[in-house]
């Protein structure tokens, strides 16, 4: 078995320089969403024709699947979907009578590898295979006509349809296994003679019908063959991908606020009693502990919580490894390489980046902790900031355990602060701190008096 992919279109209804199927539902670009079913049957081939926007679409696909050995066949002219799988052609097998090849579409991006196997299996030397739906909305879509024995005898395009046509509710939905030996032929023999002036794929049913090989069709349901060919169907295909994770989420025991307004854009994995707020956007890969709680408009990204933490409400987190029991936000941003120890607290306006925060150590409000190593039990004032960035490289600030950190203080790295050290409010340091020691750097306070005040000109 070999798939067709077909990916040229234009997408000009998208009203974007992206090329449609790069265009994404779930944070993945609905081109890779069919690639996954695609490569998940493990067939002998995949061949994807391409169009406008081909080198972008290209170096995508090949970013995601390096060794899939894609073929990839440009379709220069936009004549149709026959034309597009004729263009595709001179790279498929046809030598083995029990070769099929399944047809794909670029813009379908929710299509299941159980209902392609589904097809794949309908599918033989002398039977082609069809996937159809019933359509609430039937228009703008090719009819399928059966005959008394409820095979497929034809496909009626929209344009092409009599009154009676029209009135069918179930239409194509342009996938379809069709025998390898038999397609050449069918290919070569499909003609313009239609209202759009192009080579319909679909007109191969009739042709197999007349050599009297049967056409088999599948009905699933609308929404899993829905393509999109403008930013309203979209968002509509986004919104439906979205209610079925938050259904799966809530069929496992998770909270949702309100399942209208959680986004999912990758994998997540929850434990038990999780909770969820509105506006929430998990995105690639995030694992929620047992008891954990996401306040209201966070972003978590490819990182993992553990049970009992509560991320408060407007925070950000990117690959980030957050223990138990721990406190964040609100308005917190957790930066990729942060590591928070059980028992943290990081609150309001702080920010952390490749920093290793150790059990239990606080920083509750307006500060920057960047490229550093803390150990337990610190306390990291109000507007300290770590100064890990020289103008040109990175350097890293190491505090030992239960560490004092006064209100806007600057740490200035290199530098180390060892255990029990104490640095007095409003301090630069600059030099390494020995244990139980107080710093001091602040210049001496200076009071003039009679000083005025300016006033405005």
């Amino acid at each position: 078995m070999e798939v067709v992919i077909l990916a040229a279109g234009k997408g000009t209804r998208m009203h974007s320089a992206l090329p449609k199927v790069l265009h994404q539902i779930g944070g993945r670009p609905m081109l890779l969403r069919v690639l996954d079913a695609a490569v998940s049957l493990s067939p002998d081939a995949i061949h994807v024709v391409v169009g406008v926007g081909a080198e972008q679409t290209i170096a995508i696909a090949e970013e995601a699947y390096p060794s899939a050995g894609i073929n990839w066949v440009t379709q220069k002219e936009q004549l149709g979907t026959g034309h597009a799988v004729r263009e595709a052609l001179p790279g498929l097998k046809q030598s083995d009578a029990d070769n099929s090849v399944l047809i794909l579409f670029g813009d379908v991006p929710l299509i299941t590898r159980s209902t392609l196997q589904r097809v794949i299996d309908h599918c033989g030397p002398e039977q082609v295979s069809l996937l159809t739906t019933r359509a609430s909305l039937p228009e703008g879509f090719g009819r399928i006509i059966r005959n008394r024995d409820g095979d497929v005898a034809a496909i009626v395009e929209e344009l092409d349809a009599s009154p009676e046509q029209k009135r069918i509710n179930e239409v194509n939905s342009g996938i379809m296994a069709i025998p390898a030996l038999r397609l050449r032929a069918w290919l070569e023999a499909l003609d313009t003679g239609n209202d759009q002036g192009e080579y319909y794929l679909t007109d191969i049913v009739a042709m197999a019908h007349a050599d009297e090989v049967r056409t088999r069709a599948t009905v699933v349901e609308e929404t899993e063959v829905f393509g999109v060919n403008n930013k309203s169907q979209l968002a509509f295909l986004e919104r439906h991908y979205q209610m079925g994770i938050a259904n799966t989420l809530l069929k496992q025991g998770v909270t949702l606020l309100d399942p209208a307004r959680l986004d999912v854009r990758g994998d997540v994995d929850c434990g038990r009693d999780v909770q969820i707020d509105v506006n929430v956007v998990l995105e690639g890969q995030v694992h929620l502990g047992d008891g954990v709680t996401v306040g209201a408009n966070c972003v978590i990204k490819d990182s993992t919580i553990g049970e009992g933490t509560k991320i408060l409400a407007g925070t950000h987190i990117e690959g980030a490894e957050i223990g138990k029991q721990i406190s964040i936000g609100p308005i917190a941003r957790i930066r990729p390489g942060t590591v928070l120890g059980d028992g943290c607290k990081i609150g309001n306006f702080v920010e952390t980046k490749n920093a290793v925060i150790g059990e239990g150590t606080k920083a509750n409000h307006l500060a920057y902790i960047g490229d550093a190593v803390i150990g337990d039990d610190c306390n990291i004032g109000a507007g300290a900031v770590f100064c890990n960035y020289d103008g040109a490289n990175k350097h890293q600030t190491r505090l030992g355990n239960h560490v004092f950190v006064g209100s806007n203080s600057v740490l200035i790295a290199p530098v180390t602060l060892e255990d029990n050290a104490f640095v007095a409010a409003g301090s630069s340091v600059s030099s390494d701190v020995p244990a139980g020691s107080l710093a001091v750097a602040r210049v001496k306070q200076r009071n003039v008096k009679g000083w005025k005040r300016p006033r405005k000109k």
